[in-house]
């Protein structure tokens, strides 16, 4: 039988107050750390564990009543064989800004150390980045620049790597492809944020030297992310085995905390919202994925602010789902705006559908973006002014009928003409002139002060030549060396994408879009989604690639991506 306080303390916890965790921390209580406990095959090292935390909380910081918990099952042996631990593996998925870092350095520097006393221990922090592999050594060496005098009797270290004098052990962190593997026999990996791995082999050829020293163990701590049946999918799918009570083989401990469901994501604002005072927020749920809120007011405070970014900018749901509550979406294609918001940028008022006005704007300052995919498919340039704090678009599109699509895209074509169809054309040639485009561009300039002419590089080179045909050549084209050109060329769409695509979103969530009563562009941004991509930026895409076009929109868009232009000040940036 093996007693730890500070386990049968965390016990009573989470028995007594049952909202603060979910089912994956219920679940290891019941079927790992109770059985576990009652096992008479085990030798509990309460006096090294004691060290350890004396250890820490003397250099470090102290540690949560969690941390203590989980930390207590690194010294538990088969007391049959006292060089085998219980748990070879420990898996920590927690969400982000909860201090793993924290835990796991001082722990890393202490089986190092000549109080645990293990020779040539090494410790490795694996990472993908090196700046994420860095950040858990560095805490250490902080540590032991800080106390100089008393700690170089016991360790010597530079940036790199740490060596205890006593032990030979060595700490040093490592990255996929950063550094090669240095030939010494590990003790401890510990895998930094798990879920950036893509594919298994990045894993193994850092874990193939275990079980050449005593107490082999591997400890990955991460937060949930957004790479799919990758090895993250694979951990917490074995964990979800053990934690319901299948054998575990492999000795991990699973330790979850995460929230499991959407509906209570949003519950502890619920209240402040409509009071206004900070004192109504109940973080109950909260805790479930974030273990150290109770003790972090820096944590509370961040997490407020990224649920009010998350108000405002939609494709941030993403990411405060998936790092602050570990509650990833299943599909990471969002609705680019709600109808809600997509309806607000039409009319003034709704439920009449009386069409927002269109103020006075010859001579105004404005923005002509434009979309140009195929000739033979849809064609769109929008002009873009900024009112006040408006920024009203209003454009053209030209739609091709030969498309073999078109008689099975959803749109009203036959109502073009009628209010709210005034804004496209359709032409029954076998293809679109490009030319049309330009001279429309043309005849905006005769009315509206235009600062510039957007698009990508797509198709620029047919354009570019009839820009040119009308009198707009080269000297009107924006180069490095000649930034104030008319006309604009983006040459990598999905960086500045990711550059704009929040601005549109606080701008729709706050009423500031205003694209009038045109059928055509509420059909358009309601046919756009939000993909994350597996570097984390986000881009813009179509829900259905044949017959949901987007065009008026992606001419919004690049339109919208110099709107500094409309400003009375501005600097011109070359993208």
């Amino acid at each position: 039988m093996v007693y730890c306080k500070e386990i049968e303390d965390y016990i009573k916890y989470v028995e007594e107050n049952p909202e603060e965790t979910d089912i994956e921390i219920k679940l290891l209580i019941k079927n790992v750390v109770k059985p576990t406990l009652e096992r008479d095959d085990i030798f509990f090292d309460n006096n090294m564990f004691k060290n350890f935390i004396t250890f820490t909380e003397k250099w470090f910081y102290k540690l949560y009543p969690y941390q203590k918990f989980l930390s207590a099952f690194v010294f538990m042996y088969d007391k049959n064989d006292m060089d085998i631990v219980v748990f070879p593996e420990i898996f920590l998925l927690m969400a982000r800004g909860n201090g793993k870092d924290g835990l796991i350095a001082p722990l890393a520097l202490f089986l190092i150390s000549p109080i645990y006393g293990v020779q040539k221990y090494n410790v490795d922090i694996v990472a993908t980045s090196e700046e994420q592999a860095k950040g858990t050594f560095d805490v250490c060496y902080e540590m032991l620049e800080s106390n100089k005098i008393k700690m170089k009797k016991y360790f010597y270290w530079n940036k790199e790597y740490i060596i205890c004098r006593k032990t030979y052990s060595k700490l040093k962190y490592n990255t996929s492809g950063f550094k090669t593997k240095d030939g010494k026999a590990p003790g401890l990996i510990i895998f930094n944020e798990y879920h950036a791995y893509e594919t298994s082999k990045e894993i193994n050829v850092h874990t193939s030297g275990l079980g050449k020293v005593k107490h082999a163990r591997i400890i990955i701590i991460t937060t949930d992310g957004t790479v799919r049946e990758g090895p993250l999918d694979e951990k917490k799918d074995l964990s979800n085995r053990v934690l319901n009570g299948e054998y575990n083989f492999t000795g991990i401990l699973p330790i979850i905390y995460r929230l499991n469901d959407r509906k209570l994501v949003e519950v502890p604002m619920q209240k402040y919202l409509e009071t206004q005072n900070k004192d109504d927020i109940d973080f109950t749920y909260w805790i479930r994925a974030n273990p150290s809120l109770p003790f972090r007011s820096v944590l509370k405070n961040q997490i407020i602010k990224d649920f009010f970014k998350m108000k405002e900018e939609p494709s941030y749901k993403i990411e405060f789902y998936t790092k602050r509550m570990n509650l990833p979406e299943k599909n990471q294609d969002e609705i680019a705006v709600s109808w809600e918001n997509i309806e607000k940028a039409s009319y003034s008022n709704v439920e009449k559908k009386i069409p927002r006005e269109t103020p006075k704007l010859e001579g105004k300052k404005a923005i002509i973006g434009f979309d140009l995919a195929s000739l033979n498919d849809f064609m769109s340039a929008i002009l873009i002014f900024k009112i006040n704090d408006e920024y009203i678009w209003r454009g053209k599109t030209w739609i091709c009928a030969s498309n073999e699509n078109f008689k099975g895209i959803k749109f009203p074509f036959n109502l073009k003409g009628e209010e709210g169809f005034r804004d496209f054309e359709i032409t029954y040639e076998k293809t679109l002139d490009e030319k049309e485009l330009v001279k429309w561009c043309i005849e905006q300039m005769k009315e509206y002060d235009i600062v510039k002419i957007i698009g990508d590089m797509y198709r620029f080179k047919l354009l570019k030549k009839a820009f040119s045909e009308e009198g707009l050549g080269d000297d009107y084209i924006e180069t490095p060396k000649n930034p104030d050109g008319l006309i604009r060329m983006i040459r990598n769409l999905p960086s500045v994408e990711a550059i704009i695509i929040p601005k549109i979103e606080v701008e729709f969530t706050r009423g500031n879009i205003n694209i009038g009563d045109s059928a055509i562009m509420r059909w358009a941004i309601n046919n756009t989604c939000i993909t994350q991509k597996k570097d984390g930026n986000k881009i813009y895409g179509k829900i259905e690639p044949k017959l949901r076009k987007n065009d008026p929109f992606m001419a919004a868009m690049c339109g919208m991506t110099c709107h500094e232009l409309l400003e009375e000040n501005n600097d011109v940036i070359y993208i």
